[in-house]
């Protein structure tokens, strides 16, 4: 008898349970999207909706458990500098895989697509298993670096439009997953608009003409949008023509009308108050808050509330208006499962069942970020064949520098699981066959002392991504981040560069940085030189293949290398046709935009086109046939440029097509 009682009140629970979550229509997975958000906001308070353009769409009394956002540019981040996990939280560790600009420098979309994916399970599994993050990932930065100077360098995949694009789509589509209903997380591009100065970039405005907007700017957007399929992004702290990004009428004329996006699009952090104390676009914030609820914004990074109902009590805003962007939001939870408890989605049970071991911590995703890294390493130069190096012809090695013995976090990054420096992966490499010697620098004549004793020399050097100092400040001025950008190409550890040298010819220079440096007396002197980005967990041993031959480097430069500060316009000037990026720079560059080399050699024996000419909206297929002519196996990037040779209005010297 007691079993049985107890049998009846398990049934009636289960059936509360199954009636308060099928208790409206907006639960019902199998109905119309839309007409599920009709009901859900027919049952909405308007305090509920106000508080609906938050980063969290919740609404306990309805039973709707919505879901924030989290960083993700380079693996998911629960940690690390920026304490992502929460100020007074332990961070949850993560697969931390180099910097975008580095993963933009492997050219591999296939590559990318599979580190967005491992991001994003990751993201599921913590959100899901741990209940940290949230589902909203604020990547990729589909802006252009089409500036070495600017602060946030390291966030974008490089200068040319398509290739961004391109690159864009492939975490995008990583992110998301390739579900036909459901996605594994929301992709959230930021920052829309020509957001590339990091000094001023709460009043200035990023000026420039239609067709650099379309065909420039806005392009990496638009693709990650048609192509992708993301639907979220963040609009830029900056003015676009004169008008803040965050109210400028491109939000719901062109990137919803036109493209198709109708999900979230956010403020960024602290933007709102921008509008008056820096922008002072408007007399008071109930007028800024009509005026971004009416131009598209759905989500506020900042305290907002005052504002929205200020507009609505003075007549400004309508709560028809607010309805209508919330929408938005509704459709990104839908997307992701929130509004459901579906059988039918694949995503919702990650890190539900009985997992033995974190994601971060399988093989299969260590070695992931070590395909990563060591496809992102550039070989500059390489003179008389000095690399790869040949382990068992050395008895002793120097390694030399301040970035020798750390990985430097930036401030989008987590907290890896594990780190490999460059010491500790050459170190691996050589086991105890080889005497491995170290300086951080040249006090006392350290260096100089090791070099000379030493077979070979690595020099380590490179930027620190958070300046090592408090927000806002970059002591050296070759360095930035975020709120600030570099007054300075010339790398200040150039000078160590030639003290090495001048004790042993036989030197070997690993940059480790954000963003292009000036190194002309290294490029000119130093027979070997590699660039690589910070902040994989990988690094070490990436390097450590590479140096010694395991691993022939294909990664290729995404950004023109200039020789001098000079060389570049005025910071703030978005023509870029003034001599900007290597579609219009007319001098001549110390690295150009698609350089790197390989410890082997191929040769172009056939270009073929199917057509001599291309119709309007038509397509040329072009054929190539390529062999590796060296000794050793290797990967080659392909890179097709194209010129138009009549235009009516100028245009590229050259643009990059295919690769």
């Amino acid at each position: 008898m007691k079993n049985l009682t107890l049998y009846i009140v398990f049934l009636l629970s289960v059936n509360l349970v199954l009636s308060q979550q099928k208790q409206y229509p907006f639960q019902d997975p199998k109905l119309d999207t839309e007409k599920r958000i009709d009901n859900l906001l027919s049952l909405m308070t308007l305090d509920e909706k106000v508080q609906a353009l938050s980063t969290n769409p919740s609404i306990k009394r309805l039973g709707v458990t919505g879901t924030g956002h989290v960083e993700g540019l380079h693996g998911l981040a629960l940690g690390g500098p920026g304490e992502w996990g929460g100020k007074n939280k332990p961070p949850v560790t993560t697969t931390t895989f180099p910097q975008a600009y580095g993963l933009g420098e492997t050219w591999d979309v296939e590559l990318l697509q599979k580190v967005a994916q491992v991001e994003g399970y990751e993201t599921r599994y913590a959100f899901q298993k741990y209940h940290r993050g949230g589902l909203v990932v604020r990547a990729p930065n589909a802006d252009i670096a089409r500036d070495p100077r600017w602060g946030r360098t390291e966030e974008s995949y490089g200068e040319d439009a398509f290739f961004n694009g391109k690159m864009t789509v492939a975490f995008v589509k990583g992110l998301q997953g390739n579900h036909p209903k459901y996605w594994q997380t929301a992709s959230l591009m930021k920052h829309f608009l020509a957001n590339s100065n990091e000094d001023g970039r709460t009043y200035t405005s990023s000026d420039f003409d239609e067709r650099l907007w379309r065909e420039y700017y806005a392009l990496p957007f638009y693709m990650g949008v048609v192509e992708g399929g993301s639907r979220a992004y963040m609009a830029a702290y900056n003015k676009v023509n004169g008008i803040p990004a965050m109210v400028h009428p491109m939000l719901k004329n062109i990137t919803q009308k036109e493209w198709g996006q109708n999900g979230i699009i956010c403020t960024d952090g602290g933007a709102f108050k921008l509008l008056l104390s820096d922008h002072k676009y408007y007399d008071n914030q109930y007028l800024g808050a009509a005026a971004a609820v009416k131009a598209g914004i759905n989500q506020f990074l900042d305290e907002y509330i005052e504002g929205v109902y200020g507009a609505l009590s003075h007549g400004y805003l309508k709560e028809k208006d607010i309805d209508a962007v919330i929408r938005g939001n509704y459709r990104i939870m839908i997307k992701l499962g929130m509004l459901d408890v579906s059988e039918d989605n694949p995503y919702s049970k990650i890190g539900t069942g009985k997992d033995t071991i974190d994601p971060w911590k399988t093989e299969a995703h260590k070695k992931i970020a070590l395909e990563a890294t060591q496809k992102s390493i550039v070989l500059l130069k390489n003179d008389s064949g000095l690399l790869p190096l040949q382990k068992e012809k050395l008895k002793t090695i120097a390694v030399i520098g301040p970035r020798a013995d750390e990985v430097l976090l930036d401030w989008y990054s987590g907290t890896p699981p594990y780190i490999i420096s460059p010491l500790q992966g050459i170190k691996n490499k050589l086991g105890n066959n080889v005497e491995v010697r170290y300086a951080k620098n040249n006090i006392d004549g350290k260096a100089a002392e090791i070099a000379k004793k030493a077979d070979v020399v690595i020099v380590i050097v490179g930027n620190h991504p958070v300046c090592n100092a408090g927000w806002a400040n970059c002591p050296v001025p070759s360095e930035g981040k975020e709120a600030v950008d570099r007054q300075s190409l010339t790398l200040e550890q150039e000078d160590l560069i030639k003290v090495v040298y001048q004790a042993n010819p036989k030197t070997v220079v690993a940059l480790i940085s954000s963003f292009p440096y000036a190194i002309n007396w290294t490029q000119e002197h130093v027979p070997a030189i590699v660039h690589m980005t910070q902040n994989s967990q990988e690094t070490g041993t990436a390097l450590a293949d590479v140096l010694f031959g395991d691993y022939n480097p294909a990664g290729r430069l995404t950004q023109t290398w200039v020789k001098d500060i000079t060389d570049l316009p005025a910071l703030l000037d978005y023509n870029i046709r003034n001599g900007r990026t290597y579609m219009y720079f007319k001098g001549k560059p110390l690295y150009a935009f698609g350089h790197g080399l390989s410890y082997t050699t191929f040769k172009y024996n056939l270009v073929e086109t199917n057509s001599e000419t291309i119709a309007k909206n038509g397509e040329l297929k072009v054929t190539v046939s390529i062999t590796n002519t060296g000794n050793k196996d290797g990967d080659e990037v392909v890179q097709l440029y194209v010129k138009q040779l009549n235009s009516k209005v100028e245009r590229a010297q050259k643009e990059l097509k295919a690769f």
